[in-house]
């Protein structure tokens, strides 16, 4: 009993661990793109089957536009031909999005990841007419990224079918962490290839039909998801039941302080130092960091 397979309409046939990559600063804000080069070296070395830069954990949403296709090329150039680069290029205007597409493109991105424009209320037409657009841009593979809890826009299965039918859109990266919908989804769009896109859903994602995940605990510990994908894909579903329990309380510690700033934490007590986040985004204090450190040594999770 093997993982789900990734759909029929993905030519990049992402499946497993795909991390969505961090976006490093240096100590005054400054893009630092040698050091997001060096943690998609960090997570590729250690099993995962993709990248995805830009996504939230990229803190996309604060960078410029030279930021964003400079990061897309720095990770290119680290990993590209390794695994699968899949690009975030969202935005809330259709006309960016493809610009933001296309230049990823350029520099060498397998496809490109589009969240659904924020900000402004989106319906099913509107949500159509901009995927059909970064479509008829690029050449390259599109995955619908469905967050509405950050976007505002929710897609209706309705929508997502009508999507499903254009040509160019491959998958769907799901942040609902709406299991019904997920499952409806997936059952009724399978020709696309699914990611469960919180690391709550790894294991019940996989069971509802995911090809695979893009696990933030994956940035920090890829080992440990990559093995939980693995264990489910060799059929030991008692372990990956048991891994994602392990999850959670990595997940619960990656959790204290500011928000998204765990990853960047966890990895500091690593020994990666990505740097800190984009104001207003911030790390944790010294008391919480020592904290979370003390949570993940007593997981194992720290040499």
């Amino acid at each position: 009993m093997s993982a789900p397979t990734p759909g029929a309409a993905d030519p990049l046939g992402l499946h497993g661990v795909v991390p969505p990559t961090v976006t490093a600063f240096d100590e005054d804000g400054s893009l630092d793109t040698a050091t997001t080069a060096a943690h998609a070296r960090f997570v590729v070395d250690r099993g995962v089957h993709g990248v995805f830069p830009l996504g939230t954990n990229g803190e996309f949403a604060l960078l410029g536009d030279d930021e964003r296709d400079a990061v897309v090329a720095a990770v290119v150039d680290e990993v590209g031909g390794e695994v699968p680069v899949i690009a975030g290029v969202g935005d809330p205007a259709t006309r960016r999005t493809v610009d933001r597409a296309e230049a990823a493109v350029a520099v060498g991105a397998d496809g490109v990841v589009a969240v659904t424009p924020y900000y402004y209320p989106l319906d099913g037409d509107a949500a159509v007419d901009h995927y059909r657009a970064v479509c008829a841009a690029v050449d390259v593979p599109v995955y619908v990224y469905h967050i509405p809890s950050k976007t505002g826009n929710e897609l209706s299965l309705d929508t997502l079918g009508r999507l499903a039918a254009l040509d160019g859109i491959a998958g769907v990266k799901d942040s609902s962490k709406d299991v019904p919908w997920l499952g409806q989804a997936i059952a009724a769009a399978d020709e696309l290839s699914f990611l469960a896109g919180s690391d709550s859903l790894l294991k019940p994602g996989l069971d509802l039909g995911c090809a695979g995940m893009v696990s933030a605990v994956a940035n920090a510990f890829p080992e440990l998801v990559v093995e939980l994908y693995d264990a489910y894909d060799a059929g030991d579903r008692a372990r990956a039941a048991a891994l994602q329990e392990r999850v959670y309380e990595v997940r619960a510690a990656l959790k204290r302080g500011p928000y998204m700033a765990g990853v960047k934490e966890a990895l500091s007590h690593r020994g990666f130092d990505a740097g800190p986040l984009r104001r207003p985004l911030r790390r944790m204090d010294e008391e919480t960091s020592k904290a979370m450190r003390r949570d993940l040594a007593a997981l194992d999770l720290l040499e």
